[in-house]
């Protein structure tokens, strides 16, 4: 059927014994169905044909009133089963997804807008609720109580048996039709509500920037159109589903019609005893009803087609860019010195390389830094070293050990690393500055705090370390954010330690502050400093220079200098001067 996806019904699959269970609930359904019609024409035709009293009748009577209710409880049971399968799925899918986006990494969400990613994390998985919960046990009862009603039709009037097998096959015949119209349909509609979250989101984020060039409102134009474009969209969709149900509620009436009037013909003319023929027009529309409830979750059975091609079209993606492979050897290391050896490296669709044969070492307990113009690998070099990347040729080699045999899990304890602009998550200061270290104690996370000098103002915050920072809590200037950065990465005590210029955007007093900071967590470690301002790099132990993904030169700041190369201009830049 149109509807149905493989790759969701591979998932629902894997709860066979839910499936099971709806599949027995829907027979056992479907046989009190026919034990409610039997016990009603009987009752009806003892009472007014054969002239019984209600006290003659009152044992069927009585077990017709227990099958109703035993039918309303297995009513309410293939519902709870039905909820729990779809929340089991919901739960299963949504937590394959955000593992998946883990491994694929940051160079893979760096190239996906945000709101499209968030919306198929929420409504997309949402969308798949009503699929397994209605659509799919919907689909297992339209499979199984027609054939089970046909079944005892068939001794009693094999004509309006005939007629029921006849007409049945039409009404899914004619949903698999609109379901090949209506895919097209849908996949727009979606298309439409993935562009307009990732639309909303980039206003949303820079929302300051459009103000400042006098664009916001623009937007609401803009916005406006995206949301009649998916306003049609979703209007077409549902079009579609509407006629669906129509036809099928035509289908289904129609076809009740036809087995009535063959019946009321035979019964007039006496080839059908009243009790047959009631029990069979009972019956009638019965076998339709799970074919015409079928219908009435078309709706959701298409906007969980549209949802699942997305969301399996995102788990069936290889990463383009690949980090070390998983399950390497675990370590664990006091001191660290890292080798490159002839690393290159090419991103996908790049021109050339962003690393070409890149030699250096990273000596054990000394400040090594990292500079060049922009574009040229410095940032690759950190990736490598993070694990987010694996070098195309050549190797990153750890304390004799090639970095793509280690586990990444236990490599990434040996490092910290404080970016440009390191993320709150929206949480309490604690739980920020504990991120590597989730067990530690209040006393622990306040003394990494004083060395990265940062408690005096977390103890000026409303709740102190529990004070809710983050998204939507309370702000922090970017002086403060990039202490508790720091704070962190005294807590996390590694013994290697990446700052991407951890000191860009602050003021002079912040600055000033960060760098002392920083200063007391270098001592003792093997540093790499990726610098884009020089005056970071001064107090470097040693300083490789980058050029188009090659080592230009390296030496000290003095020795750089004299050489007057590459390094020697970018000091005479950044100071002003022509010359040194």
């Amino acid at each position: 059927m149109a509807m149905l996806n493989k790759n969701l019904v591979r998932e629902a699959l894997s709860r066979r014994p839910l499936l099971l269970l709806l599949a027995v609930l829907s027979l056992g359904s479907g046989f009190l169905i026919v034990l409610q019609a039997h016990f009603l024409a009987r009752i009806i035709d003892a009472v007014f044909l054969a002239g019984m009293d209600l006290y003659g009748v009152r044992q069927w009577l009585t077990l017709l009133f227990i099958i109703t209710l035993a039918r309303g409880l297995f009513l309410w049971l293939g519902e709870f089963i039905a909820q729990t399968l779809a929340i089991s799925l919901e739960e299963k899918i949504r937590n394959r997804l955000v593992a998946h986006l883990l491994a694929l990494g940051p160079p893979y969400l760096a190239g996906e807008e945000a709101g499209q990613t968030v919306n198929l994390l929420t409504e997309g998985v949402e969308n798949l609720e009503p699929y397994f919960a209605r659509y799919l046990p919907q689909l297992i009862a339209a499979a199984l109580v027609p054939v089970l009603i046909a079944g005892f039709i068939f001794p009693l009037d094999v004509v309006s048996s005939l007629i029921l097998l006849a007409t049945a096959p039409l009404i899914p015949l004619f949903m698999i039709l609109i379901g090949r119209l209506a895919d097209e349909k849908n996949s727009r509609q979606w298309q439409a509500l993935a562009r307009l979250s990732a639309h909303f989101l980039d206003v949303m984020q820079g929302l300051t920037t459009l103000k400042l060039f006098g664009r916001s409102k623009e937007q609401i134009t803009v916005i406006a159109r995206m949301s009649a474009e998916f306003r049609d969209a979703t209007l077409d969709v549902l079009k579609i589903a509407f006629l669906s149900s129509l036809v099928l509620e035509l289908f289904a009436t129609i076809s009740t019609a036809l087995v009535a009037v063959a019946v009321g013909i035979r019964l007039l003319y006496g080839h059908l005893s009243f009790y047959q023929a009631f029990f069979v027009l009972l019956l009638a529309p019965e076998f339709y009803l799970p074919l015409r409830q079928l219908g009435s979750h078309f709706h959701a059975g298409m906007n969980a087609k549209a949802a699942g091609d997305a969301i399996y079209a995102l788990l069936n993606r290889l990463p383009q860019i690949t980090g070390p492979a998983a399950g390497g050897r675990s370590v664990a290391f006091s001191d660290i010195e890292i080798e490159l050896q002839q690393v290159s490296f090419t991103y996908p669709g790049g021109r050339s390389p962003a690393l070409d044969g890149v030699s250096f070492v990273i000596e054990q307990g000394k400040i090594t830094a990292l500079v060049g113009p922009s574009g040229a690998g410095k940032s690759t070099v950190a990736g490598l070293l993070l694990g987010f990347i694996a070098a195309g040729s050549g190797k990153v080699v750890v304390n004799g050990m090639d970095l793509r045999n280690l586990d990444m899990a236990s490599w990434r304890r040996h490092l910290a690393f404080v970016p440009q602009q390191p993320y709150l998550f929206a949480a309490s200061v604690r739980d920020n500055i504990a991120l590597g270290r989730p067990g530690a104690s209040l006393e622990k996370v306040a003394a990494a705090a004083r060395l990265a000098g940062a408690h005096e103002f977390i103890r000026q915050l409303p709740e102190g370390y529990d004070t809710l920072v983050g998204e939507g809590n309370r702000p922090l200037s970017g002086g403060e954010t990039q202490r508790l950065a720091i704070a962190r990465a005294f807590l996390q005590d590694a013994p290697l330690l990446i700052f991407d210029e951890a000191t860009t955007g602050l003021d002079p007093a912040n600055e000033a502050a960060v760098e002392q900071a920083m200063k007391r967590l270098m001592a003792g470690r093997t540093v790499l400093v990726i610098a884009h301002r020089l005056s970071t790099v001064f107090r470097s132990d040693r300083i490789i220079v980058l050029n188009e993904g090659r080592v230009a030169e390296w030496g000290s700041h003095a020795q750089l200098v004299r050489q007057k190369g590459l390094y020697s201009r970018m000091v005479g830049a950044y100071r002003g001067e022509d010359e040194l």
